[in-house]
């Protein structure tokens, strides 16, 4: 499936979906969606441009090694979680804070930090599962 056609949409496609994904995973906290939807949208592009430049196109593109950004939201997710310790409140509670930027309040929470966390577990989790495919799939 190496056509000229695939080999051409395939970036634009992988562009379009890794914007929403992020779509997604911003708008999970209210609607559908969140960040494990989202990190396998993101797997997906890549597994679609890996399937038409090859897994090494893939690693250049991602420049981390896919289990690092998964250790990474790993790390995030619980970090989130244990945030809410210092104040007396029980694991994984939601804490906001409303810093004050160029005089626009804006709210943030260990919510969002949690979902961003999952986002990328599941894309570096799901991206190294594709690429290990991809490889042997090569060789």
């Amino acid at each position: 499936m190496n056509t000229l056609i695939f080999r051409t949409v395939a970036p634009f496609l992988t562009a379009l979906m890794l914007l929403f994904s992020i779509f997604v995973l911003l708008r999970g906290h209210n609607e559908p969606g969140g960040g494990f939807i989202g990190g396998l949208i993101a797997a997906s592009a890549f597994a679609i441009y890996g399937i038409a430049f090859g897994v090494q196109a893939v690693r250049r593109a991602l420049y981390f090694h896919p289990m690092s950004i998964a250790g990474c939201g790993l790390f995030l997710s619980t970090l989130s979680g244990f945030v809410s310790a210092p104040l007396g409140l029980p694991f994984m509670t939601g804490v906001w804070i409303y810093p004050t930027l160029f005089g626009v309040e804006v709210p943030l929470a260990t919510v969002v930090s949690f979902d961003v966390g999952v986002y990328l577990v599941v894309l570096g989790a799901f991206t190294s599962i594709a690429l290990a495919l991809e490889e042997r799939d090569d060789g």
